[in-house]
């Protein structure tokens, strides 16, 4: 590893930018409670600030402190997280709220290994929930702040590899500083997100461009190196509105995997017959049948094109009850439940046909 420049120059700089331009009003940052920050750090992977931002203020109006949340039913959780996606973050934010509850009295623990021992959180995490709302000087390393060191020190090769993570948490550790370190943790992720963006970074008010290798060499657009891109997979499948008395089927997915624990509509194979599916599954017939066209669903891993099949069903004696995996769910009356993004579009669409 190259010698690393003197931290104080390094982080007196971060320090300075912020008191002039660093973001000091966002809804986390008013009352930096360790529950707080971990909400929004935990809503902050993956997402940007603005898309969370209503998301955040929502969900801690309904569970302001982590007795709340653990004492919560996990469809609540769910469904104040429905849209943001990535829904493994709420299930694990569920699950550590109740750990919190049992192991440590309802109190957010206040050491490191505690706090990493909790489902969903890692190295980084962990140091910004201490970082930001206790002053604590850990090091983080998210993805905005991986860009910034690798292009300042011209870091070789992509961020998720082993060798370079380790290269870049030895810089992040060495820049720290000892004091003001909640403001150095928001200002160095600030900077990642406003100015040292994935494309077309804004060097000329980066407070780092006077020794930043990267923008000397003119390789901002190389560093940091990029994963290989593989093509997304393609996949297909029904989807099944099957309705009647103004409610709609609906199942629970299983608790891991995609949209684990959410309610969604039954999905079958492309070539599956409809109304079999309907008659031995809801011992129903289907009275009606509409296709809709096909709605393409992107994941990170791959694409979905769903097939939306409307069922209009008649005969309601016999159907299947409610019951902890399946209910018939109205549109109408709200109930809180939490649905993946594309199936509470289909519902939507099919209670304004």
């Amino acid at each position: 590893m190259a010698a690393v420049k003197t931290s104080t120059s390094f982080a007196h700089r971060v320090l300075r930018w912020f008191d002039e331009h660093g973001r000091k009003d966002l809804p986390w940052q008013r009352d930096p409670t360790p529950y707080r920050v971990w909400v929004s750090e935990i809503m902050l992977q993956q997402t940007q600030v603005a898309t969370v931002i209503p998301y955040y203020q929502r969900f801690m109006e309904s569970f302001p402190d982590v007795l709340t949340l653990a004492n919560a039913k996990e469809d609540d959780v769910l469904h104040h997280w429905s849209g943001l996606g990535y829904y493994a973050r709420a299930r694990n934010l569920h699950e550590a709220a109740q750990l919190i509850r049992s192991r440590h009295a309802g109190k957010f623990p206040r050491r490191f290994d505690q706090v990493m021992a909790l489902p969903g959180i890692g190295r980084s995490t962990a140091g910004a929930i201490l970082a930001l709302s206790a002053g604590r000087r850990f090091p983080i390393l998210d993805g905005n702040v991986k860009r910034v060191l690798a292009r300042y020190y011209a870091v070789e090769g992509w961020p998720g590899k082993t060798s370079v993570a380790n290269t870049l948490w030895e810089y992040a550790t060495q820049n720290t500083p000892k004091k003001r370190v909640a403001n150095y943790t928001q200002a160095i992720m600030d900077i990642g997100a406003t100015i040292c963006t994935r494309s077309s970074p804004d060097c000329v008010a980066c407070p780092l461009n006077a020794d930043c290798i990267a923008l000397r060499e003119d390789r901002t657009h190389e560093v940091p190196g990029k994963k290989e891109k593989k093509a997304k997979p393609l996949r297909q499948t029904q989807m099944v509105i099957a309705h009647h008395d103004g409610a709609v089927f609906l199942e629970r997915r299983p608790p891991s995997g995609i949209w684990g624990g959410l309610w969604s509509l039954p999905e079958i194979d492309t070539g599956a017959d409809v109304a079999a599916w309907c008659h031995t599954r809801l011992s129903l017939n289907p009275a009606e049948t509409d296709r809709w066209d096909t709605l393409r669903h992107s994941f990170s891993h791959y694409d979905l094109d769903i097939a939306p099949v409307v069922v209009r069903l008649v005969d309601s004696a016999g159907q299947v009850a409610d019951n902890a995996d399946s209910l018939w769910y109205d549109p109408l009356k709200g109930a809180q439940i939490g649905l993946p993004a594309p199936v509470a579009k289909l519902i939507q669409q099919w209670t304004t046909s």
